[in-house]
């Protein structure tokens, strides 16, 4: 069986169109808050409203990855239990967050997507879970403006489900800004068209310098992406101010 490019590209967007309107939604309300009152002062107000949008965003992003689950397990024609949703983020994680990036003195757009990384993580931990649940197997797809540390995770292929790819009962390899996740089979049959492995392990097997860790390779590809993308990489970073300068412009 194989999974479409088409099929799995939708899965990726609207994950992705979750996690990203959650972040969007808190960077417009913190600017707001710094510019009329200031973060400190309503810190707890602050935590309300991330914990609102991590736990009502993320059971949108835990039900698109149960009907992913479902739906691959369907078409593979194999029996199991419905997929369960995982947990959302607890609002002692969502504090600690905010918290932390208060202290960091964190744009709001760094903060924004940490409580977008919030929502993405409650979909991921879905597939993650599940997989467990059913000793499935899975590999981690890249999708976008991939970094060196996903390639990597993606170069390892197909592997069978592990507690190793859990931190603290949550999936470990969640990041901000990132549309990157676990794609899951239960026959070594099943294929997605639009991952290959091969690809991702000649690129990281290619990122050779002093050292073979893991941590060399990744560090030498980092160098390779940004010297064919610096243009590219500026010009996002001009384009993101502008949009932040037209946001505080609003909110006046």
């Amino acid at each position: 069986m194989t999974v479409s490019t088409t099929a799995w590209e939708k899965y990726i967007k609207t994950l992705a169109a979750v996690d990203k309107t959650a972040a969007q939604k808190f960077a417009v309300y913190l600017q707001r808050k710094q510019l009329t009152m200031g973060l400190e002062i309503v810190r707890k107000e602050v935590i309300d409203y991330a914990y609102a949008l991590a736990k009502t965003y993320g059971e949108s992003a835990a039900a698109a990855a149960c009907e992913m689950y479902d739906a691959i397990a369907k078409l593979e024609g194999v029996l199991l239990p419905a997929a369960v949703p995982a947990e959302t983020a607890t609002y002692g994680e969502v504090a600690k967050t905010v918290n932390g990036m208060i202290k960091q003195k964190a744009s709001a757009e760094t903060m924004g997507s940490a409580v977008g990384r919030l929502v993405k993580r409650a979909g991921v931990d879905t597939t993650v879970k599940n997989a467990l649940r059913d000793g499935a197997q899975w590999a981690w797809i890249p999708s976008g403006d991939t970094c060196a540390f996903c390639i990597m995770l993606a170069s390892r292929g197909w592997q069978n489900a592990s507690k190793k790819a859990l931190r603290n009962g949550h999936a470990e390899h969640v990041h901000s800004n990132c549309d990157c996740t676990y794609a899951v089979r239960h026959n070594s049959r099943t294929e997605y068209k639009s991952y290959d492995p091969d690809k991702y392990l000649e690129m990281y097997e290619e990122a050779d310098e002093d050292g073979k860790s893991w941590q060399s390779r990744v560090n030498v590809m980092r160098r390779q992406q940004y010297a064919e993308n610096k243009d590219k990489i500026n010009a996002q970073k001009r384009e993101a101010y502008a949009e932040r300068k037209e946001r505080e412009a609003a909110a006046e």
